[in-house]
């Protein structure tokens, strides 16, 4: 059982460190800040920072998408991961009038579960436990009719054994939307910060930095658009550098090493997630994507099955909104994600002293048609 949440940690570390494929992902502290932070975003490949839903998660995917009709939205789901890890995140958007602004906090807490502490010859010396968890607080304000930007503060904290870490970290983004076109751009660069405390004492380990873009496409007439995000944007080769790749010989008794391909398409497609989603009505959305990147990375070479791909679906009520995702990391087997959003300004009130707060305040969404 001690080995499976071992083996669940890694593979938490090789899905959440595509900076540099299954060797360079555990080469940066607080991977685990680049995990999803709901279903929702998982149906959309694990990150979007492009889409205008009616959904405060994706103010933590992108900033600038908080926004007054996110107002009083409180976002709940707790996971249970591979090998058992526990995965939970909440989020809550509030909207302030008087500082025209959007504000939004977020929590993220990874359980890792208890371990049993041996020394090397296996003898017991009790349990420990090990976890991460962020806390963030964003806020978003609009310019002009089109754009709205938007910052993250973030502190995380990290304890494996009786190793610590912690650091402070921002994250800032745009947000363009195009009314007539339909057109969503998004652009995000995350994860910006220092280290307060290092897991090795002395060393400053390098944060999991991003810079990402996003386009999402609506169609007036059909219930249907089209996402794309490109990630690592700041490096051009993510891909593994895999040993077999490269052809050995001699030529005139010295050693030369080439490679057997460039790799273009692979090297360019694995910055690319695909997607798209279907309406039925205002109430039912399905999605469904493809992310290249944990296909390449965690597909075994000759079952790559489903690896890469998720799938969503969306249930959108007066009051609640019920987020489900399937998602298929890699070769081994799909996970399965719950959320639930609730309206806290349509559930209850709090009388005079809600209005002078503006708690009830319904704030219509300049991106919906």
């Amino acid at each position: 059982m001690v080995l499976k949440k071992w083996i669940g940690i890694v593979a938490l570390c090789c899905l959440a460190g595509t900076a540099g494929a299954q060797v360079t992902g555990g080469e940066r502290a607080m991977e685990f800040l680049r995990l999803s932070n709901s279903p929702h975003v998982s149906g959309f490949g694990g990150m979007n920072v492009s889409a205008t839903d009616e959904d405060i998660a994706f103010a933590f995917q992108n900033p600038a998408l908080m926004r007054p009709a996110l107002h009083n939205q409180l976002g709940l789901n707790y996971n249970v991961y591979y090998a058992g890890i526990g995965i939970m995140n909440l989020q809550y958007g509030y909207n302030v009038e008087k500082l025209k602004t959007a504000f939004a906090f977020g929590v993220q807490y990874i359980n890792y579960g208890t371990f049993t502490q041996t020394d090397d010859i296996g003898n017991q010396y009790g349990d420990f436990h090990a976890n991460d968890y962020a806390i963030s607080l964003a806020a978003s304000r609009s310019y002009g009719q089109h754009w709205r930007y938007g910052a993250t503060l973030k502190w995380a904290h990290s304890m494996l054994y009786d190793v610590k870490a912690s650091a402070v970290l921002a994250d800032v983004g745009v947000n363009f939307f195009d009314s007539n076109a339909l057109v969503d751009v998004g652009i995000t660069a995350k994860n910006m910060g220092f280290t307060l405390h290092s897991y090795s004492p002395g060393n400053s380990e390098p944060l999991p930095f991003d810079l990402q873009i996003g386009i999402t496409k609506q169609f007036k007439h059909l219930p249907l658009r089209f996402f794309a995000t490109i990630h690592h944007l700041y490096e051009w080769d993510i891909r593994y550098d895999n040993p077999a790749d490269v052809q050995t010989s001699i030529l005139n008794g010295a050693d030369t090493s080439t490679k057997k391909k460039s790799y273009f398409a692979d090297k360019l497609f694995r910055h690319f997630i695909f997607g798209a989603e279907f309406t039925l009505g205002k109430r039912i959305a399905l999605m469904a994507s493809y992310n290249h990147l944990h296909r390449s990375e965690l597909g075994v070479k000759d079952h790559t099955a489903m690896a890469g791909f998720a799938f969503g679906a969306g249930i959108n009520l007066n009051k609640f909104q019920v987020h489900y995702s399937r998602v298929y990391y890699s070769s081994a087997g799909a996970y399965n994600e719950f959320g639930l959003n609730m309206a806290l300004n349509k559930l209850f009130g709090f009388g005079k002293g809600g209005e002078n707060i503006h708690w009830n305040a319904v704030y219509p969404d300049e991106y919906v048609q």
